[in-house]
């Protein structure tokens, strides 16, 4: 590395479980791998009042519990916690700022030629506007001597509205070139595997499309409750913490057109198009397309778990949704009529995210089967947990006659052996000091998500007449939700955490 260049990753909320849990190993895990330049400095800041020695502890503790697939070593950990500094302040104090300049430009010898800086914004998002402000006006978002890189967490805004806001007041600040939104989903392994199966494989791709595929169903289940995140998850919801932003991210790789490179806006551009070509869902067809619902109390393995309402900082009243399944359809030539089906919930009996590509039967079956419905081919792209692929097709039994048995054909991940897996904060975070925003969120993407959600935001506000359904912790959500899914005898696929098993009493 060029010893007159100077690069300085600065997290804002440094004292924070985001920071604890994924920021810190994942930047450990990449500077031990020395995928990032060695000579980077880390500047956390927060309101707290700590030391340098406490803060430097639970950052070592946070490597040792959260390093995914690494065993940390002690000289290495010593020499990264080494480049860490903590930097006490007010986050909206424009004399904090001047100061967290001169630490920023700060160097024991003559001053950097080149000035590289990454801020890493872990705080809740009403502090994006104000922070992004400050750091302006000090001077430490130009670009004369190096770049400047912005990483927003989700949500980016609360609607559609407070969304065109926020991009508004970002883009009289930075270039969109230098802000990227992350959505920590597109950095796992197995979501960036949909593009490599898709557009690889030329016995899939001839059948992507309505001639050939049926429906798909994308799932994302949580078997925990909300634990102590209550009073935020009050403002947010299923709808804002999961399907604007990771479910359409992951329905708009599946579902894009061929990208003509992996350029990064290239890529962006087809994703683009997807949402684009979203069926609007008016107001008064929200009931009969999206399913909300709410746990309630139950016993699961001799456990009482409380209901939503029941949790600390939620509203006794509450509606606010810990579920929502919802019908849309992409109104282009490849997905014309094709239904797509999203799923997400808390306190369901598996955490799990996969998608189902449900194939179209044969136009003639010849063959007997117990229950045709069965008889139709699946493709299962599971992203977590047990990751890998898993192709349901049908063989002849052995013994007279023509019985047709479905088999599965799996591969995992896990088989790869000592083939590491990288988390999805070290990809994305790899990404922003390459450059690279190929799998960030785009601000013509972001606002488009939201548009299409925006009718459904309405009608839950406007209408109390919309039901909101109750369903027992531990189970797979509301019976209605069920009555989405087109066909007869049609329903969703109940995943295990292993992903070649089905069964619709996965324990939690």
């Amino acid at each position: 590395m060029d010893s007159s260049e100077k690069n300085v990753f600065v997290i804002f909320g440094v004292t924070g479980d985001l920071t604890y849990r994924k920021l810190i190993p994942a930047l450990y895990s990449l500077y031990a791998r020395q995928l990032i330049p060695e000579n980077l400095e880390i500047i956390g800041t927060g309101r707290k009042k700590i030391s340098q020695s406490d803060l430097n502890a639970r950052m070592r503790e946070g490597i040792d519990l959260f390093s995914e697939g690494i065993k940390p070593e002690e000289n290495i950990v010593d020499k990264f916690l080494s480049r860490l500094t903590y930097f006490s302040s007010d986050m909206s104090s424009p004399a904090d700022y001047r100061l967290l300049k001169e630490l920023v430009e700060k160097t024991d010898d003559k001053p950097a030629e080149k000035l590289n800086c990454i801020f890493y914004l872990a705080v809740p998002p009403g502090m994006y506007t104000v922070i992004s402000e400050r750091l302006y006006e000090s001077g430490l978002g130009r670009e004369d001597n190096g770049y400047r890189r912005f990483v927003y967490e989700k949500p980016f805004g609360y609607d559609l509205w407070s969304c065109r806001e926020l991009n508004q007041k970002l883009h009289s600040l930075f270039n969109e070139s230098q802000i990227y939104r992350i959505d920590h989903y597109l950095g796992k392994e197995t979501v960036q595997n949909i593009l490599v199966t898709r557009f690889s494989n030329g016995m899939f791709e001839p059948l992507w499309n309505r001639n050939y595929i049926h429906h798909i169903e994308i799932t994302s289940a949580e078997s925990i409750g909300v634990e102590n995140r209550g009073s935020y998850y009050e403002t947010a919801g299923a709808l804002r913490d999961m399907v604007q932003n990771h479910l359409l991210q992951i329905a708009g790789l599946a579902a894009m057109e061929p990208p003509s490179s992996l350029n990064p806006d290239a890529v962006r551009n087809e994703v683009l198009k997807v949402f684009q070509s979203l069926h609007p869902i008016k107001e008064e067809e929200v009931a009969s397309n999206v399913i909300r619902g709410q746990y309630t109390a139950s016993v699961v393995r001799g456990q009482c778990l409380p209901s939503y309402r029941q949790e600390p900082g939620v509203d006794p009243n509450s509606r606010t949704e810990t579920y929502v399944a919802i019908k849309f359809f992409i109104d282009n030539w490849r997905w014309g009529g094709v239904p797509f089906y999203m799923r997400t919930g808390k306190r369901l009996p598996v955490k799990v995210t996969e998608i189902v590509v449900h194939f179209k039967p044969t136009p003639h079956f010849l063959f007997h089967v117990d229950d045709m419905n069965k008889a139709v081919n699946q493709m299962i792209i599971r992203i977590q947990p047990d990751e890998g692929i898993l192709l349901k097709f049908g063989i002849k039994k052995p013994g007279g006659g023509y019985s047709v048995e479905n088999v599965n054909m799996d591969f995992h991940y896990s088989s790869l052996g000592n083939t590491r897996v990288p988390t999805a904060y070290e990809r994305l975070l790899g990404d922003v000091f390459n450059g690279d925003s190929t799998l960030y969120a785009r601000d013509d993407i972001v606002e488009t998500a939201w548009k299409f959600i925006e009718p459904v935001q309405t009608a839950w506000a406007t209408n109390l007449d919309i039901k909101i359904f109750g369903y027992p912790a531990g189970t797979w959500g509301p019976e209605n939700a069920d009555k989405l899914i087109e066909g007869e005898g049609l329903t969703w696929r109940y995943p295990c955490r292993n992903l070649a098993d089905d069964g619709l009493y996965c324990e939690l």
